[in-house]
């Protein structure tokens, strides 16, 4: 992962994320998607995601069940613990999600799930 000038942003191939706060048991950041770029699936032991959509039209992926969420500007969805998703723009144009990850110690456990 690299690092811009601003130690609160970060860009990888996949998405660019600005770290907005960290606390112990929250954290909100603004995720930036385009084209190809998603988080890929993954899914939390303690903390729900909980995604605003602030520009563009994002997608939410989600298993068991399978699903499909878009969310327009001012939507919102909360992923629950346990929950295997995966976060992209719904269209490849520029999509921003502010994401808020609480309550509870983060974790990311990477899944095998094809696209």
């Amino acid at each position: 992962m690299s690092q811009s000038d601003d130690s609160s942003i970060s860009e990888t191939k996949n998405y660019r994320s600005e770290r907005i706060a960290i606390g112990t048991d929250v954290r909100v950041f603004v995720h930036s998607f385009e084209a190809e770029q998603c988080v890929p699936w993954h899914w939390h032991s303690e903390i729900t995601d909980t995604f605003f959509c602030i520009e563009g039209t994002g997608r939410i992926q989600l298993k068991n069940p399978d699903e499909e969420i878009s969310l327009a500007v001012g939507q919102r969805y909360d992923v629950k613990p346990g929950r295997e998703h995966r976060v992209s723009s719904a269209d490849a144009s520029l999509c921003r999600m502010i994401l808020i990850q609480g309550v509870g110690e983060a974790d990311f456990k990477s899944s095998d799930s094809a696209t």
